[in-house]
Parts: C-alpha cells; sequence; structure tokens
C-alpha cells in the first residue's frame, strides 16, 4: 500500500528529509482507498486486534473492516446524516470505533472524537460550537446520564445512538447495523481533499476549547509518523495507549499503521494498571510500542524480567519530554531505546528521532520531512544554537501533509497562531549543535524567577533520579520578590514519607544535578496528580492551585 503514496528508500536521515515526498491523489478517500483496497486484496488480513480487562477479545479482518463501515455508512444515509454533519463519537476503546470512523469518511460526515470523561455542559459546548447532529456512545451510564441531561440545550442535535446496550430514545447500534440495506457508494457525494473530515476540540489554559479541524488528506502525513518514528513493522501488531477520544488515537492506532502493513492492537481498560499492560504485550506478542511518559515511569518499576517481551522491537514516547534516568532503566531492563517525538493535535510527527538518528535522552529529535521548523524569540527573531524559543512551522514555502485546516469556525484564533507564513506552536525549546530539539515547556509553562528562564523539564529529571520520588511536576508559584518561585509538586515512591527533612533533602538533590538556581524552593507532597485521561499531566490545574500562594518557602 506505501508504495502507492511514498518512492524510494533512505539511507540517512539527511536522505530522508531531503527525498522523501507523499504523493497525494487529487481526490483520497482512506476508507475508500486504503481500507476497501487492502479488503479487496488479502480480505483475510488483520486490521485490529481487540481484548479487554475481563478476557473478551476479537480479531477484525479487513474484509470485515470493509463489510461494518459499509453497514454503518448504510445507516448514517438512511437516518439522514449527509457529508459535512458533524457526528461525535464517544466509544472509549470499544473497536465500533473504528467502524464508525470508516463509515463517516465514506458518507463525507465529519467525526467528532471525544473522550468519556466530559460532562453536560462540556457536551453542550461542544454540540453548539460544531452543530453535532448524531453522538455514538458506549453504554456507560456515567455517558448515558451526560448525553441525555446536554440534549435539551443542544438544538442541532438530532440521533443518539447506544453501542453495547439497549435504551428509549437511542438507536441501537447492533440493531440498526444488522437490519442495513447493501450499501452503495453512488449514493455518497465525493468528498474533496480540502473537505473537514474530523474535528477535535484541544484545550488552551484559558477559554473554550478550540476545535481543530482536519482535512481527507490528514492520514497520509500520518505515513511518517507510524513508519518512520514508530517503526511499525510490516505483519507486525502495533499498540498505541490511547482512548479514542484523544487525537493519539489517530496518530497510532489506524491510519499510518495500516498504510505501513502493521496491525493495529487495542487494550480495552478502565483503569491502568502496569503488570496487566505487560501481560497484553506478552501475551499477543506486540511489537511496536507508543505511549506517554507516564506510562513508562509506571513499567520501569515493574521488574520487566519477568514479561517475555521478545518481539517488542520498537519502543516511541510523546506526550511530555521524556526524562533521562526514565529512558536509562527502560534501556537497562529491556535493551531498547526509547525514541521521542513531538507534534500537536493540530498536526502529524514534526520533530522526531528517526531511524538513522542515536536517540539523546529527553531530546525529540530532529524535523521530520516536510516540516520547515524555526525557533523565535519573543522579538521575533531566530533563534541561534542553545537559545530557546518558540517552535513555529514555516508554511509559505509549503504546508506539511497532515498540518490542520485551521480553528473551525474561529477565524480569529487561527489568525492569531498562523500568520506571516508562520504556524506558533506555543511550545518553546532550544536547538543544539548536532540539530536535535529539546522541548522546554509551553510559553505559559516557562518559569521565570529571579530573572532566570527555567523550564519544568530539566528540574522534573533531576528530581526523578531519587530514589523517593516517583513522579512530580514542576511550575512556578507567584513571588512578590522573584517574579515566581520554582514548585515541585511530588508523588513518593512506597516507603517513603512526606516531611521537611525529605523535602530538603530534593532540594539539595536538585542543587547537585542542576543548576543550583533551578531548585524548587518549594516542595508539596501529593498522593497523586492531576492528569488528562492520555496521561499528561495538568500543570494549569496545579497553576491554578498555585495562584493561593506557596506551600512553604525554603
Amino acid at each position: 500500500m506505501l508504495e502507492k503514496f511514498i518512492k524510494g528508500d533512505f539511507h540517512s536521515y539527511e536522505e530522508f528529509v531531503r527525498n522523501f515526498k507523499i504523493d497525494v491523489p487529487p481526490q483520497f478517500n482512506f476508507a475508500y482507498d486504503v481500507v476497501d483496497q487492502i479488503a479487496e486484496a488479502t480480505p483475510d488480513r488483520v486490521a485490529l486486534v481487540w481484548c479487554d480487562e475481563t478476557g473478551n477479545h476479537r480479531e477484525i479482518t479487513f474484509a470485515e473492516m470493509k463489510e461494518y463501515s459499509d453497514r454503518v455508512a448504510s445507516f448514517l444515509l438512511g437516518v439522514g446524516v449527509k457529508k459535512g454533519d458533524a457526528v461525535m463519537l464517544i466509544l472509549k476503546r470499544r473497536y465500533e470505533f473504528w467502524f464508525a470512523l470508516l463509515g463517516l469518511h465514506k458518507v463525507g460526515a465529519i467525526a467528532v472524537p471525544a473522550t468519556h470523561l466530559l460532562t453536560a455542559a462540556d457536551l453542550v459546548y461542544r454540540y453548539q460550537a460544531a452543530s453535532v447532529k448524531m453522538v455514538i456512545a458506549v453504554a456507560d451510564p456515567k455517558v448515558i446520564e451526560h448525553v441525555e441531561a446536554a440534549a435539551p440545550d443542544s438544538p442541532t442535535l438530532k440521533w443518539k445512538v447506544l453501542v453495547n446496550g439497549e435504551r428509549d430514545g437511542w438507536f441501537s447500534w447492533e440493531r440498526e447495523l444488522e437490519k442495513a440495506e447493501p450499501f452503495d457508494r453512488n449514493n455518497c457525494p465525493p468528498v474533496a481533499n480540502e473537505d473537514i473530515s474530523l474535528l477535535y476540540f484541544t484545550s488552551g489554559t484559558t477559554g473554550h476549547p478550540k476545535m481543530v479541524a482536519h482535512d481527507f488528506v490528514y492520514p497520509l502525513g500520518h505515513i511518517v509518523t507510524a513508519k518512520y518514528w514508530q517503526c511499525v513493522q510490516e505483519g507486525g501488531l502495533h499498540l498505541t495507549v490511547a482512548e479514542t477520544g484523544w487525537a493519539k488515537a489517530v496518530w497510532g492506532k489506524i491510519y499510518g499503521q495500516w498504510l505501513a502493513g502493521s496491525a493495529v492492537f487495542v487494550y480495552d481498560f478502565n483503569r491502568f494498571h502496569a503488570p496487566e499492560l505487560l501481560k497484553v504485550i506478552e501475551r499477543y506478542k506486540v511489537t511496536t510500542f507508543c505511549a506517554p511518559p507516564t506510562v513508562y515511569r509506571y513499567l520501569i518499576k515493574e521488574d520487566l524480567s519477568q514479561y517475555n517481551l521478545a518481539n517488542l522491537q520498537y519502543c516511541v514516547v510523546a506526550g511530555e519530554p521524556l526524562n533521562p534516568e526514565v529512558y536509562y532503566q527502560f534501556l537497562k531492563q529491556t535493551g531498547i531505546k526509547l525514541r521521542e517525538g513531538y507534534g500537536q493535535t493540530e498536526m502529524t510527527v514534526a520533530i522526531g528521532t528517526f531511524p538513522w538518528l542515536e536517540p539523546k535522552p529527553g531530546s525529540m529529535g530532529k524535523p521530520a520531512p516536510g516540516y520547515e521548523i524555526v525557533l523565535l524569540d519573543e522579538h521575533g527573531e531566530r533563534c541561534e544554537v542553545g537559545e530557546v524559543g518558540e517552535i513555529v512551522i514555516r508554511t509559505d514555502r509549503q504546508k506539511p501533509v497532515g498540518l490542520f485546516k485551521g480553528y473551525y469556525r474561529n477565524p480569529e484564533k487561527t489568525a492569531e497562531v498562523w500568520h506571516d507564513g508562520y504556524y506558533h506552536t506555543g511550545d518553546t525549546a532550544w536547538r543544539d549543535e548536532d540539530g536535535y530539539y529539546w522541548f522546554l515547556g509551553r510559553i505559559d509553562d516557562v518559569i521565570k524567577s529571579s530573572g532566570y528562564r527555567i523550564g519544568h523539564f530539566e528540574v522534573e529529571s533531576a528530581l526523578l533520579e531519587h530514589p523517593a520520588v516517583l513522579e512530580c511536576a514542576v511550575t512556578g508559584v507567584p513571588d512578590p520578590d522573584r517574579g515566581q518561585l520554582v514548585k515541585a509538586t511530588v508523588v513518593l515512591t512506597a516507603g517513603y514519607t512526606p516531611s521537611p527533612e525529605l523535602a530538603k533533602e530534593l532540594q539539595e538533590h536538585v542543587k547537585k544535578t542542576t543548576a543550583p538556581y533551578k531548585y524548587p524552593r518549594v516542595v508539596e507532597f501529593v498522593t497523586e496528580l492531576p492528569k488528562t485521561i492520555s496521561g499528561k499531566i495538568r500543570r494549569v490545574e496545579i497553576r491554578e492551585k498555585n495562584q493561593a500562594g506557596p506551600v512553604n518557602n525554603s
């Protein structure tokens, strides 16, 4: 399948960046042009392997993907969903997500994936902002409660569909698909490459979430993500730990993996438990793996020698920078060098540690082909080696395949971040003399204390080298003299007890490990850190709490 879209092999990073090119067809629809074609050529090829915590298991072939996505498309057309209509998917890690997404692509409707943690108020905002016509949701009591509570204030919402359950006022997914009429592609108006296929709501530090709009060409951008960063294997099995409500799911659970010849593995769990995850990786012989740093922090606390991970060949990490201590511990136990990458909901992988590059623990790697990365300082000037600046993507000469169209129905917000030929990511980094990029933080995350600019990552990395620290988040606390103080919010490993003495010990440890001015003058011990469902630490929540002032000063 890949040979239809890319040509040639690459023997160095330089050759990769110079010669890689995606041949974008004049009219592309992933459901028809990839899934259906694979189903026709190799109908018994496995597309998806799914299991849950209770032992349920299912393998789904491409022939089945075509059959069920056709049934979904027929159902959608039958009730009145048309090209350009927005349909929200709240399906956790259920395999029906894949049928639904492909069916929506076939009719040209807009898929709006969403997490099951949204409240009624969250849903009302999203329904109204995107003019959502239909919601397809898993039969979870809380999800049902919130969807029904939001309905009276959602005038565009016409249809509710329940997966794996029955309820008055809802279509039954199973019954509707069972009786669906044969699907005829000619009943669907063709989509153009620039039409919207996906909408993701992404939150900033202020205001309502923005709607990231992706076009129908977006899946092709993930060829680089899967083939050259995740290094998925032809005939292999790839696991990305992400719930389907987040963009990381389409980064690692469908587009690039199938284009590159790998099946997708889905472990449907409600609560993360490292030993159980390791058991399923062993049992199903997963070959490539992607997870946020949080997951790896828990994995290295296990005795990995107790699991047969011989089939695991490549592991990558994204979402936040990887602390070097985690990198070295994982390497020691598995022999696998973790490869970092960088991107946003708005794009595909833009910077990565690609196969020809030796990983530098803590570095994102180097720019992906098609992404012209520039670092700009606060005056809009280009940064030199070692200088911190905002990561921006130059788009006046070429727009990377997979970069978003803009923020849906919000030209003002789009113009704020995308102007003068640059897309401004809002993230900061610096570049070393070898051309590797090192993430510092969101512009809002950078701590300015006594004239110093301090990134949370380097302080967190130092803290994680101490055996008492299981997890930590470093933020700034307002201070009348210094502007901000560095604060560490710390989760301790088993066997350690919070105390002023331990706080002092951690402060001294940081002073010895990194530049002394970066040490946390405030240390707070907590039992857990606030996180998104995808595992990212919610520093914004800690910062809001910090506005009340420091816990203690040292």
